[in-house]
């Protein structure tokens, strides 16, 4: 998929909305990474996520009314929030700076899960903007501008979060200079089950904590690795997914800062998980499974596994999220 094309102007906007008309979007969760793939692997899933409700008010400009679900931890000042911030690229860049948005977000998924909550907060804000706009360019066309929300989120604009959200299912960063994303396929079948352990894992500490230099033969592993998940998507082999999803680079990293990670890797697969790892920069870890069945026995009892040990945690079961944002 090329995505060097970008919007040129207003042009490419076939509505100029009244004042009051709005529209309510979600964004879905994503798990970046997949294991072996640092920053340039992703895929969607179907709960959790998050919704943002935008109107248009007489006032050019962005406001941020209303922030629920986050327990106060985000800013209202929509110079400081990856929502509005992102909005606000778009707006300029097809030179409508004329219309004014409020905007309402309504968390409903953990902040700092590692399941690019900020990525489905903007997301959604910005398919908001579009949809109301009538641009009817596609999705991808809204990645730099998302790119821009995770640049203030984490101080690195990756696009393993963003680019699942927009585009829905498994999605490959072949390049970043230039911007190449590569949809891919993947079984009907595959569940992924998720486990949230109620801990904190900053993104922007689990970053800083990664090797800058590796050795020749852990790289080739890597790529061998990388490549082989990426064939076992095209072919439909689940085997091979499970036994390409190992990393050698980030995970026994940012294992340590994930409380008995590798007992419950254990756990999962001695329940028939294909595997097992790390989403994002964590805490929350996943599991892909063959059926729902066993994706629900997992999360139940990595839960009961962390309950044990006197850590919450919240859990999701859910099949690949094709759709990305949806107006509901």
């Amino acid at each position: 998929m090329d995505n060097t094309t970008i919007l040129k102007s207003k042009a490419a906007v076939s509505e100029n909305p009244s004042v009051g008309q709005s529209v309510k979007v979600f964004a879905p969760a994503t798990v970046a990474n997949v294991v072996c793939g640092f920053d340039v692997l992703g895929f969607a899933v179907n709960e959790p996520g998050d919704e943002v409700i935008m109107r248009v008010i007489d006032k050019p400009g962005i406001v941020i009314s209303k922030i629920t679900g986050d327990n106060g931890r985000l800013p209202l000042d929509p110079k400081k929030n990856t929502v509005s911030v992102s909005v606000d690229h778009y707006l300029k860049h097809i030179g409508r700076t004329d219309i004014g948005l409020d905007i309402e977000l309504h968390k409903k998924m953990p902040i700092g899960s590692g399941l690019g909550s900020s990525s489905a907060s903007t997301v959604a804000g910005l398919f908001a903007a579009k949809t109301l706009l009538g641009d009817e360019t596609d999705a991808v066309e809204l990645l730099p501008f998302a790119r821009k929300g995770e640049e203030m989120a984490c101080g690195h604009g990756h696009a393993d979060n963003v680019a699942p959200a927009l585009l829905g299912g498994f999605v490959l960063i072949r390049s970043y200079d230039p911007l190449d994303i590569v949809k891919l396929p993947h079984p009907k079948y595959l569940h992924c089950a998720i486990v949230f352990p109620d801990v904190d894992v900053p993104t922007r500490e689990a970053r800083q904590i990664i090797r800058n230099k590796i050795q020749m033969k852990d790289a080739v592993t890597q790529w061998g690795n990388i490549a082989g998940l990426v064939s076992g998507l095209f072919m439909n082999d689940i085997d091979l997914i499970g036994r390409s999803m190992k990393d050698i680079l980030v995970e026994p990293v940012r294992s340590l800062l994930i409380p008995d990670f590798y007992k419950m890797r254990e756990l999962a697969m001695e329940l028939g998980a294909v595997s097992f790892g790390i989403s994002g920069s964590g805490p929350s870890v996943f599991a892909f499974t063959k059926d729902d069945e066993t994706a629900r026995q997992i999360t139940q009892k990595l839960q009961k596994h962390l309950a044990a040990i006197n850590i919450n945690s919240n859990s999701y079961v859910s099949t690949i999220n094709d759709l990305g944002p949806k107006v509901i």
